[in-house]
């Protein structure tokens, strides 16, 4: 039996390509850009929704005196361990120029300068956030993932004026307390260090800084960022609060992600502000 040509055409193969690096990194640095649009976006939801509470009285000060005494109090003692040693860092970054050009009488100006706008501020913002805001976030996603959020809701209380006003003004006005004790601390600690470290007098560090080199808007620029560091604070430990999901496992990554956007605010608001008001 003889058997005829068949001809039998296949489908052509298509061949998977590989996305290039090009789109994967775009798609990476839109999603990233979106997700940051999306954080400042429902940031600043929150932040009308307390304004709004607050100017319509709707604010609870028996949790405020409560979150006052958790967040500030209980805070002094490492806002005024860190700020100690900061003055002390200041004068050991300022040691070898005094030393090199015989300025003792500016080691003051020298070392008040940059605590009084920069340092201080900065790293007791960090040391809050890290403290106070992360502990503000597991509170209220705990409270979120099992359900107590929902039950507020269910006896007609409002979760905004009784949960996230208080903590909003007690971490603002902690930071602002704090950064003030932290000046004070610092200054003190640089005029001890100067003291033991250069043979500086006291007198003749604190007449550097207040010398006329240093004024009043070095000190009030320092106070400013404090406060707007504490409402970029306060924004991202409620929010990634109440957004929680998912558990135990979830708390924990909406403490990370609270964290980290409230350090990377920090920054960012730092520069602008350094810019804006020089």
């Amino acid at each position: 039996m003889a058997l005829t040509g068949l001809s039998c055409s296949l489908p052509p193969v298509a061949v998977k390509s590989e996305p290039d690096e090009a789109s994967l990194s775009l798609s990476v640095l839109f999603g990233s850009l979106s997700d940051i649009v999306a954080v400042v976006g429902a940031g600043g939801v929150l932040f009308s929704r307390v304004i709004r509470r607050s100017l319509g009285g709707q604010v609870d000060r028996a949790e405020l005196t409560r979150c006052l005494y958790r967040m500030a109090i209980r805070s002094l003692p490492i806002v005024t361990l860190t700020a100690l040693f900061v003055g002390g860092i200041m004068v050991i970054q300022a040691a070898p120029t005094v030393q090199r050009y015989g300025a003792q009488s500016l080691l003051g100006w020298a070392a008040g300068f940059g605590t009084l706008r920069e340092i201080a501020p900065l790293l007791t913002a960090l040391m809050i956030s890290g403290r106070v805001g992360a502990n503000n976030t597991a509170e209220l996603g705990t409270m979120a993932v099992t359900e107590q959020v929902d039950a507020l809701r269910a006896m007609a209380i409002d979760p905004i004026g009784y949960l996230v006003t208080p903590r909003f003004y007690g971490i603002v006005t902690t930071l602002f307390v704090s950064t003030i004790l932290a000046d004070l601390v610092a200054l003190i600690g640089a005029s001890i260090a100067g003291r033991a470290l250069l043979g500086v007098d006291p007198r003749v560090f604190y007449n550097g800084l207040t010398g006329g080199l240093l004024g009043v808007g070095d000190v009030v620029n320092g106070l400013i960022k404090s406060v707007v560091f504490g409402v970029a604070i306060a924004l991202s430990s409620c929010h990634f609060g109440l957004a929680t999901e998912g558990g135990a496992p979830g708390v924990g990554r909406a403490v990370n992600s609270a964290v980290v956007v409230s350090a990377a605010a920090i920054f960012v608001i730092d520069y602008l502000i350094s810019f804006a008001i020089p």
